[in-house]
């Protein structure tokens, strides 16, 4: 597959990227250098290998899922411009 500056052209509007004339055949270049990659990735023999989620091996730890108010509500609120009654005070908004 390759690309061509037509299509690097619609790429960039889907992405609502500004693109000038100029930067066009430079795009091209690389995103046809990043797709040889790919296809080069395709080519490997991945029979037998099992699909993992990290490089490096390791359990996830877990913890017990309880609902608690975390107990700091005087820390959170510390820096809170303006608080009352244990919650963050707002100016109200009336459209």
């Amino acid at each position: 597959m390759s690309v061509d500056s037509q299509t690097v052209r619609k790429i960039a509007r889907l992405a609502r990227i500004a693109v000038t004339d100029d930067e066009v055949p430079g795009l091209v270049e690389q995103l046809n250098g990043i797709l040889g990659w790919v296809e080069q990735l395709g080519e490997v023999d991945t029979k037998g290998v099992e699909p993992m989620a990290s490089v490096m091996p390791g359990n996830m730890r877990w913890r017990e899922d309880v609902v608690t108010d975390g107990g700091i509500q005087d820390k959170v609120l510390a820096n809170a411009p303006d608080a009352a009654s244990g919650f963050f005070a707002v100016p109200k908004v009336i459209e």
